[in-house]
């Protein structure tokens, strides 16, 4: 129905959401929709309007001074300034602005009613009037489909040709005629056009502003479960096992201290890093960590490392992936044994996590995808890196999680 006047939502070049897990960062001084600020000035639209608005005045002007050229009196001036406030009236606040949605009828009843403004006085003023029926083409284009509003373009191209021959006014001034009103109706159609796409576009920037301030958010609380989701579980097995320790083995316990300072240190670290944007993890650190929480747990390790880590990038990544893999076993597991193999070939390096102990309820955490936080956001980080994730219930019932990442060339 309304082909013509139909638009397409700009596409544009913009950051990627994934873009903030590969070490982008944010200006914590500064919003950041910020850097949408240029695209998002309100004067944009209001200026793309105020200049239709000035073109269409400007035809309304031609027509009255063109009845004063033909020497009507002020009657015929006063009447001539009724359709003209009525003809703007009816352009400015339906057909010319952004936010209008064209609906059968009331766009129909429009352009009727704008058909009887610029026909009706043309019979009054004759050629004083038939500069208007551009105004009336170009609403045409806008409003009604291609398979309608172009041969009603023609009719009305048709109508000022007829009018002129009426008027005989010869075939120069003919032929000016039409060619002034189809030009007319081309300037229009283009200039509501464009004032809606330019609408559109700065609504389309406020949103991806909006989106990039929601994926920072979910960067953030991501990031914050990924990283100091281990960090914390091991911090409350080493107190509870500290206040064991207490009164039998004080020596023990005051090691058990000294391990639960450097670990909430580690956190703290881990939370500045995401508030700063940028988290790069040492897998080898990673390992320690995850050995030390394991055995707090009196969960035994075995650490098979079949590949060293080449790869910043993999380290990082395949970090934090350990990081949740030993949070699942302490929370999710009644484990005693934890084997974690370190694995490459070719151009991909890996991580495996195996644990026996599996609880009842773990096949509901392999399958709650889409919460941001736990397996789902770390398969997330590794496919933003090219990487695959799988976690799955092994056939003699151990739990099992195994990443892979490409090694990357510019690494």
């Amino acid at each position: 129905m309304f082909g013509v006047g139909e638009s397409a939502r700009p596409t544009t070049d913009e950051p990627k959401p994934g873009d903030l897990d590969n070490g982008a960062t944010t200006d914590a001084s500064q919003p950041i929709s910020a850097k949408y600020s240029r695209f998002l000035s309100p004067m944009a639209p209001r200026l793309a309007y105020g200049l239709a608005a000035a073109v269409f005045c400007g035809f309304g002007l031609v027509a009255s001074i063109s009845v004063l050229e033909t020497g009507g009196g002020i009657e015929e001036m006063a009447l001539s300034a009724v359709y003209v406030i009525a003809l703007l009236a009816l352009q400015l606040r339906y057909f010319s602005r952004p936010g209008t949605i064209f609906r059968a009828p009331f766009c129909y009843l429009a352009l009727a009613a704008q058909a009887c403004l610029v026909y009706l006085p043309m019979l009054q003023f004759t050629w004083a009037w038939t500069g208007l029926p551009g105004l009336l083409a170009g609403n045409v284009l806008l409003v009604l489909r291609a398979s309608v509003s172009i041969p009603l373009f023609i009719l009305i191209m048709a109508s000022v040709a007829g009018m002129h021959v009426v008027l005989d006014s010869g075939l120069a001034t003919t032929a000016h005629g039409v060619v002034s009103a189809v030009i007319s109706g081309l300037i229009v159609y283009g200039l509501i056009r464009l004032a809606r796409l330019v609408t559109e576009l700065h609504e389309a920037r406020h949103e991806l502003a909006e989106m990039a301030v929601a994926e920072e958010r979910f960067r953030f609380a991501r990031d914050l479960h990924d990283l100091l989701g281990m960090s914390l579980s091991g911090i409350t097995l080493k107190s509870e096992l500290t206040d064991k320790l207490l009164t039998e083995h004080p020596s023990r316990a005051r090691v058990e201290l000294a391990e639960i300072l450097e670990l909430s240190r580690k956190a703290l670290a881990d939370v500045r890093s995401v508030a700063s944007g940028y988290q790069e993890l040492s897998f080898d650190d990673e390992l320690v960590s995850a050995r030390s929480v394991l055995g707090a747990a009196d969960i035994a390790v075995d650490i098979r490392i079949e590949r060293e880590l080449d790869c910043p990038t993999g380290t990082t990544v395949l970090g934090t992936v350990l990081r949740e893999a030993i949070t699942n076993v302490l929370r999710h597991s009644d484990a005693k044994w934890c084997q974690i193999t370190v694995q490459g070939a070719g151009g991909t390096q890996g991580l495996v996590v195996v644990n026996d102990g599996l609880r009842p309820g773990m096949s509901g955490v392999i399958r709650q995808h889409g919460s941001g936080t736990g397996l789902d956001s770390i398969s997330r980080r590794v496919e933003m890196n090219g990487g695959e994730l799988t976690a799955e219930i092994t056939g003699d019932g151990h739990f099992r999680l195994r990443a892979t990442v490409p090694r990357k060339s510019g690494d």
